[in-house]
C-alpha cells in the first residue's frame, strides 16, 4: 500500500505531502519497511561486510 492516495484524518490534506504530525509519522512508518527499523539497504551493506569479514577471518586463520 502506498501513502499516495491516503488522506490523513487529522489535516484532511493527502498523508504524501506530510502537513501535519501524524501525516509525517504514519508517512515515515509506512515507507520504513526494513527488518528491525533498518532501512533494506542498510541490511544488505551488513550483509556484505559480514561476508567480507567472514572471508578474512577465513583467510587470516589459514583454513
Amino acid at each position: 500500500m502506498s501513502c499516495q492516495h491516503l488522506v490523513c484524518a487529522q489535516c484532511a490534506h493527502p498523508v504524501i505531502e506530510g502537513r501535519c504530525a501524524l501525516c509525517r509519522a504514519n508517512r515515515e512508518r509506512m515507507h520504513n519497511h526494513g527488518f528491525a527499523g533498518l532501512p533494506p539497504a542498510l541490511i544488505v551493506l551488513l550483509l556484505v561486510v559480514l561476508l567480507f569479514v567472514t572471508l578474512a577471518v577465513k583467510h587470516l586463520s589459514g583454513l
